[in-house]
């Protein structure tokens, strides 16, 4: 089994030299099509050109051709972590305060499996979630992933870098 969490540690300093934010690693596609996974992003726009992803895969590739860290062949994408983004760190529900998200837990709380609703912000390690049935408490430690859902308020906040290919680009004014 691939151990994200020691390439994320690889490869972290290198993603910060190029001024980027590492948001997720993760291996994908199973044994058919082993896919390593990068998520970055600029911290000032939230956001990656094609170009940013083309540096920060030539710069990875090179980390990870040297240290070998995966055992069988693989393939590295990399990308942003897209509109409907995985929260994955403290600051993401800090960040992201105010939008809709869904939270799947790592163990059950009082039988749930998850929990959706718009993050009121985050104390410590525990993050508010305000949902109809009143505010729910999370564990961050109780976390195995959360997300943001799609919705205007979102699509609003995130406007994209650049048009270049797009017909036309429509904004609620």
């Amino acid at each position: 089994m691939t151990d994200t969490v020691a390439i994320a540690r690889l490869i972290e300093p290198a993603v910060k030299e190029l001024g980027f934010d590492l948001v997720r690693v993760a291996m994908i596609g199973g044994t058919s099509d082993p896919t390593l996974q990068v998520m970055a992003e600029r911290p000032d726009t939230r956001q990656l050109t094609i170009d940013d992803c083309s540096e920060i895969s030539r710069k990875l590739s090179d980390i990870l051709d040297e240290a070998d860290p995966i055992e069988e062949a693989y393939r590295l994408e990399v990308s942003s972590p897209g509109i409907d983004r995985p929260l994955t760190r403290r600051s993401d529900f800090a960040d992201w305060a105010g939008h809709e998200a869904r939270i799947k837990y790592a163990e059950p709380v009082d039988g749930a499996k998850q929990v959706s609703g718009i993050i009121e912000g985050i104390s410590g390690d525990t993050i508010r979630i305000a949902t109809p049935k009143g505010e729910r408490q999370v564990d961050f430690a109780n976390i195995a992933s959360a997300k943001l859902l799609l919705t205007d308020k979102l699509i609003n906040a995130t406007a994209p870098l650049s048009t270049e290919g797009a017909d036309t680009i429509k904004t609620e004014g």
